[in-house]
């Protein structure tokens, strides 16, 4: 970063290369900021020209194109959506040119922590009893089945994180061969499996088109004691069904009770990487901290999954450059194409973001967002490339689709085996989820404290108190080692999660 020493600065350059600068505080006609006057008002966390930019010429941040003066700007202007427009990307899209060889650490030096060891060799740092609904219909049934174990019935169990439902607004009037189908059939299958849920009962209707049936034979799944399904029809009704499934939930509870924690090595743990409610500090505090606490992951042998591919649109080409090899970094390219022809033929752009918050907060265009939502993913090589919802068989750092919504992209890093989660949040968020914790880290200082109850760690103390990026993504690694042992993050605490699984819904609604 570029920024003056001796008195707090009143703006940041974050590479030598860029003709802008962040605003640090909001700054007035008159001033100076790093050696350029200002000529206009500049919000907090807006960016201003360092140089004459002339029309049509580009706009670097990061060292890189965040898009096209749309008109004459000259130094100490404030830039933003009234001066910059996005422009395609103009990125080189060379494959494999910043592969690098991960620096793992030795097995056995590998930091632990105390998780739910299951019968197939996986950790999971949370243990529920997971009520999964097949379709709308039965959403109601499900939730009734979860409510009945409050802190009353569940006190015996102090091994059992809660019995948690998973129920959406879709699962019929589907094509069967739809990108809509398989995701939820991956979804519902990958919460199945997922090692933080120790029991699972699926609730379905009876005649909806996700069937339970089809969907245990398509992923070879057996009913056992920790597998139950039912469906309200052949029940013979919604109170029975709801009597029977609290009845099936409890028989549940002392098998997974009968599990305690026990040492794993890092290993074992796949982080979900997410951001939302981003700001202009987002790229420069919070998301390169969690990079370099997810690159800490990924050298123990764990993995960390990035998503939202819409919100990596004109950055793609810095994860084409660190992939192991050319299929992957192919993969990741068709999943760019099928999102440009999905939006088009949608009446769409992949520049609808940043959203109204984004922009307030001061980024212009999806350039300069997805540039500082790519750093969240760390150094790493990019090992694989994932479908939403798709099991991850890699270790090390992944890609998994996914749209930018946020619930519905965590909902499918979940389902792909997830089980911790990171959010790190400029405007503020108050997400949390199920049955995988989630810690959420704030770019800001000023959100930090403004929201303190909501904010697990305060990556703004990289701008406000001169923290080091290594400093907070340390911090950041410890505590999703603590949380992994059972330490509640603070979304966890305020009770959330309930509301928060979101399948993402693709195709025809008929």
């Amino acid at each position: 970063m570029d920024a003056p020493t001796g008195t707090p600065p009143a703006a940041v350059r974050l590479d030598p290369r860029d003709n802008v600068a962040t605003a640090i505080r909001a700054l007035n006609p008159g001033e100076m900021a790093l050696g350029v006057p200002v000529i206009e008002a500049i919000p907090r966390g807006h960016k201003l020209a360092l140089a004459s930019i002339a029309m049509g010429e580009e706009v670097r941040k990061y060292a890189q194109g965040i898009g096209a003066a749309s008109s004459d700007i000259a130094p100490g202007q404030h830039i933003h959506t009234h001066n910059l427009a996005f422009h395609a990307s103009r990125q080189d899209h060379r494959f494999c040119t910043a592969t690098t060889d991960t620096d793992f650490i030795p097995e056995a030096d590998r930091v632990q922590f105390m998780g739910y060891h299951r019968s197939d060799g996986r950790v999971g740092t949370r243990n529920y009893i997971a009520i999964i609904t097949s379709v709308n219909c039965s959403a109601t049934a499900g939730r009734l089945i979860a409510e009945h174990f409050g802190a009353a019935e569940l006190a015996a169990f102090p091994n059992v994180d809660g019995v948690a439902a998973f129920v959406h607004g879709t699962g019929c009037a589907m094509a069967p061969n739809s990108d809509g189908f398989e995701n939820l059939q991956r979804v519902m299958w990958g919460y199945a499996r997922n090692p933080n849920c120790a029991g699972v009962l699926m609730v379905g209707l009876g005649c909806e088109t996700m069937q339970l049936d089809f969907l245990l034979e398509c992923y070879g799944i057996e009913r056992g004691p920790l597998f139950r399904t039912m469906n309200i029809q052949n029940m013979g009704g919604l109170r029975r069904t709801v009597e029977a499934g609290i009845k099936i939930a409890s028989e549940m509870l002392p098998h997974a009770n009968a599990l305690e924690r026990a040492p794993a090595d890092a290993s074992h743990l796949m982080l979900a990487l997410q951001c939302g409610g981003s700001d202009a500090w987002s790229g420069v505090t919070a998301n390169p901290a969690l990079g370099y606490a997810a690159d800490m992951l990924v050298r123990n042998g764990g993995t960390a999954v990035l998503a939202e591919t819409p919100e990596i649109y004109g950055a793609e080409h810095l994860l084409t450059a660190r992939a192991r090899d050319e299929a992957t970094a192919q993969k990741l390219m068709d999943r760019i194409a099928w999102w440009e022809d999905y939006t088009a033929k949608h009446g769409g752009s992949m520049d609808n973001n940043p959203s109204p918050g984004n922009k307030a907060g001061g980024l212009t265009t999806i350039l300069e967002k997805s540039l500082g939502a790519v750093a969240k993913s760390g150094t790493c090589t990019l090992e694989g490339v994932y479908r939403y919802g798709e099991p991850i068989d890699r270790k090390g750092f992944v890609f998994m689709d996914s749209p930018g919504y946020d619930p519905a992209s965590i909902t499918g890093e979940i389902a792909s085996g997830c089980t911790l989660a990171a959010f790190t949040t400029g405007r503020g968020s108050v997400f949390g989820s199920k049955p995988t914790p989630c810690i959420k880290i704030a770019t800001n200082t000023e959100m930090a404290t403004r929201m303190a109850e909501d904010m697990d760690v305060n990556a703004g103390r990289i701008v406000s108190d001169g923290a080091t990026v290594e400093e907070v993504g340390t911090e950041i690694f410890n505590l999703l080692l603590r949380v992994a042992s059972g330490e509640p993050s603070l979304s966890e605490a305020q009770g959330l999660g309930d509301y928060e699984f979101v399948p993402w819904q693709v195709g025809a609604v008929m």
